[in-house]
C-alpha cells in the first residue's frame, strides 16, 4: 500500500512551514502549580512558535515493553506521583487526544510495531509542561512511549520516522531531564549543581551544538560524570527524539539552563 494512503490523519492537513521540535526539562511536578523561571521559559516558547495542529509527546514517565501511542479521544490526566499537596492532584489538563494520528503512526512507522493504547492518558511528564505552552488545552495531544528494550540508537532511528510530521503542523515534544539523579539530590542547595552534574550538563550542550551524534547516543557511558547524571536512561531518551529530528538548516536554542538540588538539570532546547 502506498504511504500516502496510510496517512489518513495528515492527508487532511495543509502543508505548513517546518515546525520546531522541543525538549523540555520538566523537573518536579510542583512546577505545574508554581510560578518560576522554568514555567516562564515554557510559556514564552509556547507564545513564540506557531500553534500546532497536534502534539506528540515522548515522556520519561511512560516506559513500556514495545512502543505504544495513546489512542483515546479524551486522555485522562494522570497524577503519577505521591506525597505532593492536594492542589497538584486537583490539576486537570483536558486536552483532546487524536486516535486518528495514533492510528496513522501505527500504520506508517516501519522500524517498530506501534501498539494503540487505550488505557494510558497524559502523565505529568506531558501535562505539567504542555499546560504552559497551551493553557487552553485546545490542541490534541498523544503520548509516544519509551520502549525499555530499545537501545539509544534504535530510539534515534525510530524518531527520524516522525520527521514528516513537522511539515504538517505537528509539534513533537520530548520531556525528561538531561541530568536526573534523584538519589543524590541535595535539598539544602536548591539553586546549585554538583561538579559532576555541571560537567555532564556542559558536555551534553557541547555535543548537541556540535552535532556529535555518536557521543550523544552513548552519552551515559562516556564518563563517570555522565554516569552519575544519567543513572537510568528514561529521562535522557526523550532528548534523543528531539535531537534526531534536527535537519542541517535547523538552529538550536537553549533555555532554562539551570541545575537545581545538586543533581537535577532543567536544560531545555528548541530545534528549528
Amino acid at each position: 500500500m502506498e504511504l500516502n494512503h496510510l496517512k489518513s490523519f495528515t492527508n487532511g492537513l495543509p502543508n505548513t512551514e517546518k515546525m520546531p521540535v522541543l525538549f523540555l526539562g520538566h523537573g518536579s511536578p510542583m512546577n505545574a502549580i508554581e510560578e518560576n523561571d522554568f514555567v516562564n521559559g515554557w510559556r514564552k516558547i509556547g507564545q513564540s512558535i506557531p500553534k500546532p495542529t497536534a502534539i506528540i509527546c515522548i515522556s520519561a514517565h511512560w516506559e513500556t515493553s514495545g512502543t505504544k501511542v495513546t489512542a483515546v479521544p479524551n486522555p485522562k490526566t494522570i497524577h503519577d506521583f505521591y506525597g505532593f499537596p492536594p492542589e497538584l492532584f486537583a490539576v486537570q489538563y483536558p486536552a483532546p487526544g487524536s486516535p486518528e494520528l495514533a492510528t496513522e503512526l501505527s500504520d506508517v512507522i516501519d522500524s517498530a510495531t506501534i501498539g494503540l493504547d487505550k488505557m494510558w492518558g497524559l502523565d505529568h511528564g506531558a501535562w505539567s509542561v504542555i499546560k504552559f505552552l497551551y493553557p487552553d488545552a485546545d490542541v490534541p495531544v498523544i503520548e509516544f512511549s519509551i520502549d525499555v528494550h530499545k537501545s539509544p540508537r534504535e530510539h534515534y532511528e525510530l524518531a527520524k520516522e516522525l520527521q514528516y510530521l513537522r511539515h504538517k503542523g505537528v509539534l513533537i515534544v520530548g520531556s525528561g531531564n538531561i541530568v536526573h539523579n534523584l538519589r543524590m539530590m541535595n535539598w539544602c542547595e536548591p539553586e546549585t549543581g554538583y561538579d559532576w552534574a555541571i560537567e555532564a550538563n556542559d558536555t551534553f550542550k557541547n555535543y548537541l551544538l556540535q552535532d556529535k551524534q555518536d557521543e550523544l547516543l552513548k552519552f551515559q557511558t562516556i564518563s563517570s560524570a555522565n554516569q552519575l547524571s544519567v543513572p537510568t536512561p528514561e529521562h535522557y531518551i526523550p532528548s534523543l527524539y528531539a535531537y534526531a529530528l534536527r535537519e542541517n538548516n535547523d538552529s538550536i536554542k537553549l533555555f532554562n539552563d539551570q541545575l537545581i538540588y545538586g543533581s537535577i538539570g532543567m536544560l531545555s532546547f528548541q530545534i528549528g
